[in-house]
This record gives structure tokens, sequence and C-alpha cells, in this order.
């Protein structure tokens, strides 16, 4: 399988590797999204004490004001219900913090979740993309100059596998030095290939 990467052209594994990396982070933000769903689901319960509570304590209340029309015994009467009241409402406030609590904790899962593979993408791949480019960039800028093609052919010579420069002759190496210009114009063509270039200017 990595022999057959190799054998791709610079441009097209680039390619294919920017396809997984887009993939890898959607993947894991549908996962977050996922894990932030199945958490909230704890926050149900709380909703339905909240819902019970503050539908109890508005019933309570309601029937304290009509207790509370009753003559001469109405406010002792009333305090009762106002109380019972105050307690269903302390039971809805403790629903509604349940709910936010878990809230807050299904939002710090997902983005758990979520960051270590994209500061996997930040700081491992996006480096060596970016870097890519630049070489690509420089490469392309002076493949044209004959001063340009002598720096990619240097650059050959010293990064290019030894199977890769012999196939270019086995006196490759002396034949740059002698300032031979197929030799340059060969090595600067590996070289340009290994980043994805041709020595005509179009990207493979």
């Amino acid at each position: 399988m990595k022999l057959y990467a190799e054998r791709l052209p610079t441009a097209i594994r680039q390619l294919l590797t920017d396809i997984v990396v887009v993939i890898w982070v959607y993947l894991w933000i549908r996962a977050g999204l996922w894990v932030n769903d199945v958490v909230e689901k704890l926050a149900v319960p709380g909703q339905k004490l909240q819902s019970a509570g503050g539908g109890i304590a508005d019933n309570l209340a309601d029937a304290g004001g009509k207790v509370n029309r009753v003559p001469l015994v109405g406010d002792q009467l009333v305090k009762p219900f106002n109380g019972a009241a105050d307690a269903a409402r302390a039971i809805a406030d403790a629903g509604r913090q349940q709910q936010e609590i878990v809230d807050q904790m299904a939002w710090m899962l997902a983005i758990l979740a979520v960051s270590v593979p994209l500061a996997l993408v930040l700081f491992l791949w996006l480096p060596l993309r970016l870097r890519w480019m630049r070489r690509a960039g420089v490469a392309s800028s002076v493949r044209a100059e004959p001063a340009g093609r002598d720096l990619l052919a240097l650059r050959a010579l010293a990064s290019q596998p030894l199977d890769e420069l012999t196939k270019l002759g086995p006196d490759i190496a002396q034949s740059w030095r002698n300032g031979d210009a197929e030799a340059v114009d060969a090595l600067a063509a590996l070289e340009l290939r290994r980043l994805g270039l041709t020595a005509s200017g179009r990207r493979r």
C-alpha cells in the first residue's frame, strides 16, 4: 500500500490527504455533536421537574389567593398554601439548575471530543501542508531561471533517493558538476516532480 502511494504524483497525494483530513474533521465534529445530544438527554428529568414544580406552585398560589378571601380566617389558612407554593418553586428552580449544569457539561464534553483531533490537524498536518505549499511556491517561481534550475538540481542531488538519481544516469552528479545542461534539467525536473510541479509550469 505504501509503495503504491509513493508512485502517485505528489499533487494527487496531497489532494487525497486533504480529502482525508476534511473527512476526519467532519466525522469528529459529528461525533462531538452526537456526544452533546446524548448528554443533553440527561436534562429531561430536570425539565420535567421544572415543569411540574412550576405548575404545582401556580396552582397552590391560585388556591391560596382564593382561600385568602375567606373572611376572618383567610390570613391563617393561606400560609400553608404559600409555604407549599414556595417549596414547589424551589423544586422548579432545582430542575432549572440541573438543566443548566447538564447543558454546560454537554458542551464541555463535545468540545473535548473535538479538540484533540483538531489539535492534531492544526499542529501536525497544517504546518506540513503549509511548508509544502511554501516550497512548491518557491520552486515554481525559480524554475524558469537558469540559476533557479541549478538550485533545484542541487536540491535533488542532496535530497532525492539514490535509486531515483541513478535512473538519470550513473554519472549524473559528475555531469551536474561539469555544468551539463541536460543533467541540470533532468535533476531540476526530478525535484519539481517531488513537489508536484512540472518543468513547464503545470501542476501534476
